[in-house]
């Protein structure tokens, strides 16, 4: 049903983003969260392969 309202009715465009000024400090910060998450989970990952093999296991 969503797909028919979208064919007719379509999403609006977003914005551009002329007017907003970029923050250099606030962009290196979210950044280097986004990093910090990616490197966290890679290293749970090889964790998360054990628990699956265990589970395979036991299953």
């Amino acid at each position: 049903m969503n797909n028919i309202i979208f064919s007719n009715n379509p999403p609006p465009l977003p914005h551009s983003n002329k007017d907003k000024k970029i923050n250099i400090k606030e962009l290196k910060n979210k950044t280097i969260n986004s990093l910090n998450e990616v490197e966290l989970f890679l290293n749970d990952f090889h964790r998360f392969k054990k628990y699956i093999k265990l589970y395979k296991i036991l299953k």
